[in-house]
């Protein structure tokens, strides 16, 4: 009965090498399963923000029985901040895009790269809305573009990489919201390879327009 028992067992030997190889295997793939959840966090979060800023320009525009945002009156800085504080839930606002609103240390790049704060337009106000997300948006009338939109899932926190939880997005003169450039050389909806040919790891435009292909996916 003792030999039975015996071969059922397992000796110690055996059970600290299967705990080693459990350890080995967790050290592989439990960091890929958070990095995983944390984009698929951060792409939540940005598609609740671009759902709701949708809702609000449609609204703006109705309230004014107006066929485009222009002509509703969305026509300078002061009736960008004006639309934001009656039509989101703003919790605190600030004069530039510094802290509390936005994370005071440069935003970096996919590849690595600071980004230069020039290119963020950080002198516009800034709000944080009752989710915790920041966001900017600037009047600029700029092509067929009306509006430019710094949106940082997260707040101040991490890992504040334009493409991970921080992401540009461009509100079209016929309300539509895509990717683009500062320079206006698009028009809303962008195609696919209008899109790709953003580049995204090495500039500050293109990760939004990566997820729209992608159905909301982070796959860059």
């Amino acid at each position: 009965m003792s030999g039975q028992a015996a071969r059922l067992g397992f000796t110690l030997a055996e059970v600290l090498v299967t705990l080693g190889i459990i350890g080995v295997v967790s050290a592989m793939t439990v960091p890929t399963l958070m990095q995983n959840h944390q984009r698929k966090t951060y792409v939540t979060q940005l598609h609740k923000v671009y759902n709701e800023l949708n809702q609000v320009l449609l609204q703006y525009q109705t309230d004014r029985n107006a066929i485009n945002l222009f002509e509703a009156g969305l026509s300078s800085q002061q009736s960008v901040y004006d639309m934001v504080t009656n039509y989101m839930k703003v919790i605190s606002s600030c004069n530039t895009v510094t802290e509390p609103c936005f994370p005071s240390a440069s935003y970096k790049l996919i590849s690595g790269t600071d980004v230069n704060k020039g290119d963020l337009d950080t002198a516009q106000k800034s709000f944080v809305l009752a989710d915790g997300t920041s966001i900017r948006i600037k009047y600029g009338n700029t092509g067929n573009v009306l509006l430019f939109c710094l949106v940082d899932t997260n707040g101040l926190k991490g890992p504040n990489i334009l493409g991970r939880d921080a992401f540009i997005m461009y509100v079209y003169k016929n309300g539509l919201i895509d990717d683009g450039v500062y320079t206006g050389g698009y028009n809303a909806p962008l195609t696919k390879e209008q899109r790709e040919e953003l580049n995204c790891e090495t500039t500050i435009n293109g990760c939004f327009g990566r997820l729209l292909n992608d159905n909301w996916e982070m796959n860059y």
